[in-house]
């Protein structure tokens, strides 16, 4: 293992200790009790019916994966690209975004398909994942204006240099994409492909022939995350009371915490915890709750995806007899 290696191993499982330890450090004993009784007391339906949501959303992942390969020529078997989805996950607890190209690799062994169209493939579900995640941050920021003009006039927050902080960075991101757009150099150049990749990625929907179904199943594979995140506040006492109002903002910090590390390890809780408690939970009913959701739908990760690296060799054995 080299030091680059290294670093994509093991900073993110550090940076998750460190989170870990930065939960148990904001809590008294008498808090951390209160939610090992609490994880322990959840009510399991409800973590049942969360994990039923997730794994909906995943098989429908996997299914939507075959209408962006259709317009290549390309036709997997639905059952290599579910696997594939669920070993994808499980390698993103270990090195963050390294799924993906190994999601891109299984595809293009068992199925004969080129790696860097499959990777492309992928590359655009990651731009609609993101377009929707930023439509959510907008979602929460209107449906919380009033908390957050709270939060302004508390903090004395001058407006005049808020205003200054965002032209700068308007005329800074104008500057740097000028840049980029007039730059001969190598490194600029392949910056270019890669934005160029995205552009052409998002352009390669308009020759997809089911876009009525895509479009459903991406809405179904958000409708299923927000669900899975939604029925947990039934599993512990000090949560019936969230309303979708209270729970987006806590889903959203939620998703970018995971996005960010490798599986959300330690911050995912303390994420959730942190946004509850703006609106009146106990940290350690919030951190109860970030819990039994990370830790639920990461056993669920754990065992789907070792079931599917053992089964993918055995599900394609005929295809190398």
């Amino acid at each position: 293992m080299n030091f680059k290696s290294f670093l994509k191993f093991f900073v993110p499982l550090l940076l998750g200790a460190f989170f870990v330890y930065l939960s148990i450090h904001i809590t008294t004993e008498e808090d951390r009790k209160m939610i090992l009784r609490s994880i322990k007391n959840a009510d399991i339906k409800f973590v049942a019916l969360g994990l039923f949501f997730s794994i909906l959303s995943h098989l429908s992942r996997a299914y939507r994966w075959k209408f962006l390969l259709s317009p290549m020529g390309y036709s997997p078997r639905l059952i290599n690209t579910i696997l594939c989805v669920f070993v994808a996950y499980l390698a993103n607890l270990g090195v963050p975004r390294s799924g993906e190209v190994i999601r891109a690799s299984f595809l293009s062994n068992y199925e004969k398909i080129p790696f860097e169209k499959a990777f492309g493939s992928i590359v655009i579900e990651r731009v609609i994942d993101v377009i929707i995640l930023l439509l959510l941050i907008l979602i929460a920021l209107v449906l919380q204006h009033k908390t957050i003009w709270t939060l302004i006039v508390e903090k004395n927050i001058n407006f005049s240099q808020l205003a200054l902080f965002g032209i700068s960075i308007i005329v800074i991101v104008f500057l740097l994409g000028y840049s980029i757009k007039k730059s001969k150099s190598q490194f600029v150049n392949k910056i270019k492909s890669i934005i160029n990749g995205f552009w052409e990625g998002l352009s390669s929907i308009k020759k997809m022939e089911k876009k009525l179904p895509f479009i459903f199943h991406t809405v179904f594979i958000w409708i299923m995350y927000l669900s899975m995140f939604y029925v947990i506040k039934w599993t512990i006492p000090g949560t019936f009371e969230l309303t979708v109002e209270m729970i987006i903002p806590a889903f959203v910090i939620g998703g970018l915490s995971i996005a960010t590390t490798n599986g959300g390890v330690g911050i995912y809780p303390l994420s959730v915890a942190l946004v509850l408690v703006t609106f009146g939970i106990g940290k350690e009913v919030g951190l109860a709750f970030g819990w039994i959701m990370w830790s639920s739908q990461t056993v669920l990760i754990i065992i789907c995806g070792a079931f599917s690296f053992i089964a993918l060799p055995f599900v394609n054995r005929k295809r190398y007899i």
